[in-house]
């Protein structure tokens, strides 16, 4: 009778994913049109991501299955796009559907939505190929951080090269100082060219200091975060004073606070850097910040009666 029932509930989950019924989506990949649980996806090998890692991508997050910040996330792919003469993929609001598409597949409202464009497809040549991008899309359940928790940061040289401005896939330095922080039991590892600060290896690092946010200004050796730029309007909101600019190890060491910004952390704090206590001067505000990240966060993925 178990095995009976077990048959019928099987049936039923393929009848259901025949028919666009599904209510347990786990996650979704997407591939030039072609969508499917992302283990079942592929890619050609073909695709220059494979042996030139030609490409950009971007992420952010679904709340309520709502995309958080996605016009700000798309004028950063397509400047990505621009930047590397890679053709879009598609216009805008193809790809904002596309992306919802997905979005809308994942049972779970909350979710990790990446995507990104590479150069096409062919036989193996450093020259431009002709013939469309490939998108690639895929969404799966995933929480953001909490920002109640501390980061352990380490330090290391930058040796990444001068277009970090582009999301590039190009993140081998970034791969291999994440899991130089993994092995120290840290979150993050911060980066420096010489004495100046840049970012961390897949988010950006700003500081606090008598009241001051400071962080690096735009140029070619920092990604235009968006949480970043989100700080920086509240700043204004709040009246916190902002210094755009270069800043050192030894203003890193003595900072009030040190926050860690990124789409899926908004603003963390760090306690701890290369093995020594850091920050905690400054709690009101840094409150003053992670409260209104989060708002603005619950503001925007609120669903509208």
């Amino acid at each position: 009778m178990r095995k009976e029932g077990q048959r019928k509930t099987a049936w039923l989950s393929i009848f259901q994913f025949l028919s666009g019924d599904v209510a347990d989506m786990e996650n979704i990949g997407y591939y030039n049109g072609k969508t499917g649980l992302i283990k079942e996806m592929t890619i050609p090998m073909g695709d220059r991501s494979v042996y030139f890692g030609d490409g950009v991508y971007d992420a952010t997050y679904s709340v309520n299955h709502i995309i958080f910040a996605l016009e700000e996330h798309l004028d950063r792919f397509y400047n990505s796009c621009r930047l590397l003469e890679i053709p879009a993929p598609m216009e805008r609001e193809a790809l904002k559907a596309a992306l919802y598409d997905c979005v809308q597949k994942v049972d779970n409202p909350n979710q990790f939505v990446y995507w990104q464009c590479t150069r096409g497809s062919g036989l193996r040549e450093h020259i431009f190929p002709e013939g469309k991008s490939n998108l690639l899309i895929y969404c799966l359940p995933c929480e953001m951080k909490d920002m109640a928790q501390k980061y352990k940061l380490i330090t290391m040289e930058d040796t990444r090269f001068l277009h970090c401005n582009i999301k590039t896939l190009n993140l081998i330095p970034s791969v291999m100082a994440s899991q130089r922080a993994r092995e120290k039991g840290c979150q993050e590892t911060v980066f420096h060219r010489g004495d100046l600060v840049t970012e961390c290896a897949h988010s950006n690092v700003s500081i606090l200091k008598d009241g001051v946010f400071i962080t690096h200004q735009l140029d070619n050796l920092v990604l235009p975060g968006i949480s970043r730029k989100h700080l920086l309007e509240i700043c204004k909101e709040k009246g916190i004073p902002v210094e755009e600019r270069d800043y050192t190890l030894g203003e890193l060491w003595n900072a009030d606070e040190i926050l860690v910004s990124s789409s899926g952390a908004q603003c963390m704090a760090a306690c701890e850097l290369d093995g020594k206590p850091v920050g905690g001067k400054d709690p009101a505000t840094l409150k003053v910040l992670q409260d209104a990240c989060r708002a603005k966060l619950l503001k925007e993925t609120t669903p509208k009666a």
